[in-house]
């Protein structure tokens, strides 16, 4: 058994906190998102202390001015932490790690070694999360053709397996994870809405997860 990559052993080292929303379609403006999610962060962490270091983990996103990216930029530089970067293999998606925001960032995974990671601690985990991303895409795109409207495309399924095998992955390498949402109401087409996913298979705690406020 070979040696842990270098991202892992740094990602075991620290509490894993991953925030899921929106995109730069996301219109809010990203300092006051990132200021209510810290205040409900700041309150969690009152009742649940993370026994090591935060690290906030990101999937990929580019750098955009709205959304996601600048949310969790916002976010470490008011709590003063470094990020670490899971990326899809080129493989999957050859311009994801290219194209990936590095802010503060000082340590990688690709998506390969965090499933490894995970099939090596829990072998049967995988297959369960693939199997449950697909039947929810499966009933998503059997809503939209009833709406009218076009089935999801492709690369949702894989950025579904990233999220959810990101923050699964963290738990059992880790011990421990905080989640965040930007919004409160997550649409129910976006790779966000998959959050139910590990939740589902009792992989993810409804502990871990701190809501954003309804406004």
């Amino acid at each position: 058994m070979g040696e842990e990559p270098i991202g892992i052993q740094t990602l075991r080292r620290h509490h894993p906190l991953v925030i899921e929303g929106m995109g730069g379609y996301d219109t809010r403006d990203p300092s006051r998102v990132a200021a209510m999610i810290i205040e409900q962060l700041e309150i969690h962490w009152a009742t649940h202390p993370p026994k090591k270091p935060i690290l906030l983990v990101t999937q990929g996103d580019p750098y955009e001015e709205k959304g996601i990216s600048a949310i969790t930029r916002a976010i470490a530089d008011n709590l003063a932490i470094q990020r670490l970067l899971i990326f899809l293999d080129p493989n999957i998606a050859d311009y994801h790690s290219k194209h990936a925001d590095r802010y503060k960032v000082i340590s990688e995974i690709p998506y390969s070694a965090l499933t490894h990671s995970l099939q090596t601690q829990r072998r049967e985990a995988l297959e369960q999360i693939t199997d449950r991303v697909e039947a929810h895409l499966c009933r998503k795109n059997s809503r939209r053709l009833r709406e009218g409207k076009e089935v999801l495309r492709d690369y949702y399924r894989d950025f579904a397996l990233l999220q959810e095998i990101t923050k699964i992955g963290c738990k059992q390498i880790c011990g421990t994870i905080t989640i965040a949402h930007t919004s409160a109401d997550l649409d129910d087409y976006s790779v966000s809405s998959f959050y139910r996913v590990g939740l589902e298979l009792g992989l993810i705690d409804a502990a871990d997860v701190v809501a954003f406020p309804a406004v």
